[in-house]
């Protein structure tokens, strides 16, 4: 399904092993949320991989406007909950791009 997000807000990083589970319980269950019902952010998806060399989580923020990520409501929901206090302190490199979309039709591979 197709949204108004024109635009991508990507944030990845890396965590402490031994705050990994307490990580992944706030972000999905506090972060994210709080996130959410920031005006023009419509889907949140976050994502793991295994790849050396570059950080090991990542969260997408399909975002209706460029400037979402820098408005207060953004960063005063970023700020909420357990986050700034018992996560943020123990991540790093933190890597954080927006992507504007500059297509919106869906491309299939192979046959039908």
């Amino acid at each position: 399904m197709e949204t108004d997000a024109q635009y991508l807000y990507v944030v990845m990083m890396d965590v402490d092993a031994d705050k990994e589970a307490a990580f992944n319980d706030v972000y999905d269950s506090e972060h994210i949320p709080a996130l959410l019902k920031v005006p023009g952010v419509v889907r949140a998806t976050r994502y793991t991989t295994s790849t050396p060399g570059v950080p090991k989580y990542a969260a997408v923020y399909a975002i209706t406007r460029p400037d979402i990520p820098q408005s207060d409501a953004f960063k005063r929901a970023a700020d909420s909950g357990a986050w700034p206090q018992k996560i943020r302190p123990y991540t790093k490199n933190r890597t954080h791009i927006l992507y504007t979309r500059i297509s919106s039709r869906a491309q299939a591979r192979g046959g039908a």
